[in-house]
């Protein structure tokens, strides 16, 4: 061998050499974690358990459960009104179309809007809107006596929510039984197979609910028909002009839509509608 030559196989040996060294330091390293770990938990002292006890008798003699929903004062507490609040949003969409003047205020000016030829004019937001602040207007006696008679007493804590209840009802009640047909009542009666009310105060609710929405659904209808008698006269007139003169291809409604726009705001329509509808049910708030 030439002096001042390294062999390959020398070199090489040489450079694992460090690397050998650094794998056993890192694997004693690991060891000595390993036993550190095992001799804290060979040394820990093992928390006792309690043992769990039973349930606790009640601490009266009834045994029984209680669910106070009012406050110490006897008024009811904000975690009940909420709820109340939220069920009462919940339903007041039904309350609107089945227990108040809504559903024949919105029939009586849609049925106004088609004998104008005007599907879409005003848009149903605009007769939804005017419905609605129509039966508030309507229905203000009726919510001024609720409050007084039951949401105020109620709040006051003088009276529990079943009293409330039924001191609510009986405002309803009389307004829906003053604008219901006794044929209407007397035709769901018969659907329910009960026998026939002594009064109108002895009638159930599930009956005359429906009955009061036939009887508002009827008035409605006649309402229509008186509206759309001027209307369709004009619509005869125009037709029989328009073949008169041989003009048969033209649409007869271009010709009287605007004849119906002029007659409808020279008799003020809009306010004799809602004045006959407000009137129908002797005023409002």
């Amino acid at each position: 061998m030439t002096p001042g030559v390294t062999a390959p196989g020398v070199s090489a040996r040489a450079g694992r050499l460090p690397r050998l060294a650094l794998a056993g330091v890192l694997v004693a390293l690991i060891a000595v974690a390993i036993v550190l770990l095992g001799a804290n938990a060979a040394h820990a002292v093992p928390t006792p358990v309690p043992t769990p006890s039973g349930p606790s008798g009640p601490s009266g003699g009834s045994g029984g459960l209680t669910l106070d929903i009012n406050g110490p004062n006897g008024t009811p507490s904000a975690a009940i009104l909420t709820l109340v609040g939220i069920t009462v949003l919940s339903v007041a969409p039904a309350l609107l179309l089945m227990m108040s003047s809504f559903t024949k205020i919105f029939v009586v000016l849609a049925i106004t809007r088609n004998a104008l030829a005007l599907p879409s004019i005003p848009p149903n937001q605009v007769l939804a809107g005017l419905a609605l602040f129509l039966s508030l207007f309507i229905m203000s006696p009726v919510l001024v006596d609720i409050n007084n008679t039951a949401v105020q007493p109620y709040l006051a804590g003088h009276i529990d929510f079943t009293a409330a209840t039924h001191a609510a009802e009986a405002p309803l009640r009389h307004f829906m039984a003053s604008h219901t047909r006794e044929e209407d009542i007397a035709l769901m009666t018969r659907a329910a197979g009960r026998a026939n009310p002594k009064d109108m105060s002895s009638v159930p609710l599930l009956t005359l609910i429906p009955a009061f929405m036939i009887s508002e659904l009827r008035a409605a209808f006649i309402i229509g028909f008186v509206i759309f008698v001027p209307f369709l006269v004009i619509d005869m007139v125009v037709s029989a002009a328009l073949m008169s003169m041989g003009m048969m291809m033209l649409p007869p409604v271009m010709i009287s839509l605007p004849f119906k726009i002029l007659l409808f705001v020279l008799v003020d329509g809009w306010g004799l509608i809602i004045t006959s509808l407000i009137t129908s049910y002797g005023g409002g708030g």
